[in-house]
């Protein structure tokens, strides 16, 4: 399946093969968003429905802005969905999306070495007829959360190859209602921002899962995590108590993360958070209920061992590491969740966090398998109102919530 380029482990072994048919599944750990998205039996592909502007969003910025590409999840293409689509539908696109996909060689191989070939029948796609609305359609609010769409792009799962993913999801932004929303719509997102933290900081939290996030048993979900719901991040999260609430997410001593560990993780995002900054003020966007998400190992034993594991690595002999050249590690194997650095950049950020100095050979053009686990990630997400917008400057309604994030990860690191 995918391999994982941001702060962890290729997400498979040579041996690990893609799911048969029906062995899809909804995907649980979302905490925020619309329903309906679908992850495989092992969690490693996320399959999220969508209108044709994210999916073409996603595919200029592949093409044509490869460093806000960077920020997001790894994109691998689309899939055709109709009310006949099934599971065993879906699993059958995958060999050719992927054999088309425009993504780095050696991830293309290794996906390409785990799929059924032999078990999968050809889909003959179907001719499809746009609906034409009426700009007269009253908005009613979708209470289902599901989007109408023929359309569902196939990503990497940011919350795969964690032992027990914490998970936040903030949404950002003053505005929150795109160009084309309905009056109704935007009289509804603008009374979101007056009543929550969106008003002065330029974002909310749209949703959190912590592990072992209380210690009354009750308080947790079958799997021990504690779920803070849409509602905890409208109704509950202020200006007086903002930074407590994101402590919890940080800080959590039941789960085995303590003062120490939990600073060094609030500086690893804060470290990414200044290259999503640095990113969107080069860019000319404009993006609507786009989403940051902030994704760690929550089991304080998992972290310590994935943080020693990667030490261990970064300081072992030149014939001890498991890929021998330093520029491979960089691209591939990176303690920062993926988001593109300078090689000085990032031995910086490895010293900053005492993962000792990497010193090996850099034109060893090793390609072993990684084994490391996964630490952190920071994507951007959510990209159904965001459009590129040449001649308006950056996009100053998300890029406040973003040094907002920025200043309380940095507060946290400190």
């Amino acid at each position: 399946m995918l391999l994982a380029r941001d702060a962890g482990k290729n997400a498979v072994s040579k041996d690990r093969e893609l799911p048969k048919r029906d062995d899809l599944k909804d995907y649980n750990y979302a905490v925020a968003g619309h329903a309906g998205t679908m992850c495989d039996a092992d969690g490693e592909l996320f399959i999220k429905p969508c209108t044709q502007s994210e999916v073409e969003f996603y595919e200029s910025a592949h093409s044509l802005h490869p460093d806000f590409a960077e920020l997001m999840p790894l994109y691998i293409g689309t899939l055709d969905l109709n009310e006949s689509t099934n599971q065993a539908a879906i699993h059958a696109q995958i060999p050719s999306l992927v054999e088309h996909a425009d993504i780095p060689f050696s991830i293309k191989e290794e996906i390409q070495s785990h799929l059924h070939l032999d078990d999968r029948t050809s889909v003959v796609k179907a001719p499809i007829e746009k609906e034409i609305l009426s700009d007269d359609i009253k908005w009613i609010p979708n209470k289902a959360r599901k989007i109408a769409t023929d359309r569902a792009v196939v990503l990497e799962n940011a919350s795969f190859g964690y032992k027990r993913p914490n998970i936040m999801d903030a949404k950002l932004g003053i505005r929150l209602w795109a160009d084309d929303a309905p009056a109704e719509k935007k009289e509804r997102f603008d009374k979101i921002t007056q009543e929550t933290t969106h008003k002065k900081y330029g974002f909310r939290v749209a949703g959190m899962r912590v592990y072992k996030g209380s210690t009354e048993e009750e308080e947790l979900d079958e799997e021990g995590y504690k779920i803070y719901d849409k509602d905890w991040g409208r109704f509950a999260v202020n200006e007086s108590n903002m930074v407590d609430s994101f402590k919890k997410f940080i800080f959590n001593e039941a789960a085995g993360i303590d003062k120490e560990l939990g600073k060094t993780l609030a500086g690893l995002f804060a470290q990414d958070l200044r290259r999503v900054q640095e990113v969107l003020e080069k860019e000319e966007s404009r993006m609507y209920s786009a989403s940051l998400l902030f994704v760690f190992e929550g089991d304080g034993a998992a972290l310590r061992a994935a943080i020693e594991e990667l030490k261990a690595s970064a300081t072992a002999p030149e014939h001890e590491h498991k890929r021998g050249s330093t520029r491979e590690f960089i691209a591939t194997h990176r303690v920062d969740s993926g988001i593109g650095m300078e090689e000085d950049e990032f031995y910086e950020s490895v010293a900053a966090a005492d993962f000792g100095d990497l010193e090996c050979d850099l034109e060893d053009d090793s390609d072993d398998e990684s084994s490391f686990p996964r630490i952190y990630t920071l994507k951007l997400i959510d990209f159904a109102h965001a459009a590129w917008k040449p001649g308006q400057g950056p996009d100053e309604n998300v890029l406040l919530g973003v040094r907002s994030l920025l200043k309380l990860f940095e507060d946290m690191s400190e």
